[in-house]
């Protein structure tokens, strides 16, 4: 008895297969059994890609790889397909990006001063921002004149001297938007005033500085990673 019980109860487990005459069923639900694929580790830096690849820590100089430029701020290396038609994930790199970065958003002076100093690239556009915000008079910003394009403010102009002075109008910048060792894409802002006085950026190229950015790390990744035949990098 307890033999043909458990006789009774492997059979239970067992998949049959029906022939109906419109096709073949199975009578229980099978799952595929995958190989397995690795965990990728995480990193912050371009630099810790091109280590791990270099170091082949993990045995894969004999193995196609790929890494893909995913975005601005990420990076992945990936194997080829398997058998069950899937990749192992085995570095992914991920941009530490300033978190004040606040674009289509009026914010006071002070704030505005402290985004533009901590989180752009210095150049010519960002230190006449830096003026125009630091410099500018209470309740001072003027709809009068303001043709959609350009606006007029008062600010100071001496040590004891104020005076109407035309808001800068587009902008270009530089803001840290992708990985350090990459030198960071410029691109065209639209910057706005309202009295209280507070001020914004608007981003005006379209996202271009996107493709900028990922054309930029493949070229360095390129470059950093040349001799290594078993790589290819897309973006």
């Amino acid at each position: 008895m307890i033999k043909k019980a458990l006789e009774y109860l492997v059979g239970l487990g067992e998949a049959k297969i029906l022939d109906i005459g419109t096709g073949k069923y199975s009578d229980k639900p099978v799952t595929r059994i995958c190989e397995p694929t690795a965990k990728a580790i995480t990193a912050t830096t371009l630099t810790s890609l091109v280590d791990y690849i270099r170091s082949d820590i993990d045995k894969k100089s004999s193995e196609k790889l790929i890494v893909h430029v995913i975005s601005p701020s990420e990076v992945s290396l990936r194997s080829e397909l398997n058998n069950d038609s899937q990749r192992d994930s085995y570095i992914i790199c991920e941009a530490l990006l300033p978190n004040n970065l606040r674009f289509g958003r009026f914010v006071d002076p002070e704030e505005f001063n402290i985004m533009l100093q901590s989180s752009f690239v210095d150049n010519s556009d960002k230190g006449l921002l830096l003026k125009v915000t630091g410099l500018i008079q209470e309740k001072t910003v003027k709809e009068v004149g303001d043709d959609g394009t350009s606006q007029a403010i008062v600010m100071k102009t001496g040590v004891a001297k104020v005076g109407d002075v035309i808001v800068p109008n587009p902008v270009t910048l530089a803001p840290y938007r992708t990985f350090p060792e990459i030198e960071q894409p410029e691109s065209k802002f639209i910057f706005r005033m309202q009295s209280g006085p507070s001020a914004a950026l608007f981003e005006a190229d379209g996202g271009a500085w996107r493709n900028d950015a990922m054309e930029r790390i493949k070229a360095w990744l390129e470059e950093e990673l040349h001799g290594v035949n078993n790589i290819r990098i897309i973006s």
